[in-house]
């Protein structure tokens, strides 16, 4: 995995162990799983902001149209209120880079 700044490369179990904790109260990472408060992310990588099926976006994340991949995902879980103003997202974010390069190396295996 390419790394990010300063940021070392990501751990995929420490990753997973962020997504428990702070992520699956509002969504499921495997493709063909439910929504929850928050969309299903199966296929996340490659995929615009906003356009998962079945899912109730906020008018800012389909107008956001950004592709998520691993320097999107990146800047944007660092806080995704500034991001994304207007996001129904109530995640306040993962100050410490190696925290989200973990979790992203969880989500790039998780949700392929």
């Amino acid at each position: 995995m390419a790394t990010f700044g300063e940021a070392p490369p990501g751990d995929e179990a420490r990753g997973a162990k962020i997504f428990k904790t702070k992520c699956a109260q509002c969504h499921v990472a495997e493709k063909g799983g439910g929504h929850k408060q928050g969309p299903n992310l199966g296929g996340l990588l490659g995929r615009q902001s906003g356009t998962t099926a079945g899912f109730s976006y906020s008018k800012a994340n389909k107008e956001k149209a950004v592709v998520w991949g691993e320097d999107t995902l990146y800047e944007y879980l660092l806080n995704p209120k500034k991001y994304i103003p207007g996001t129904k997202m109530v995640f306040a974010g993962l100050k410490k880079p190696q925290d989200r390069t973990d979790l992203i190396a969880f989500l790039k295996k998780s949700t392929a």
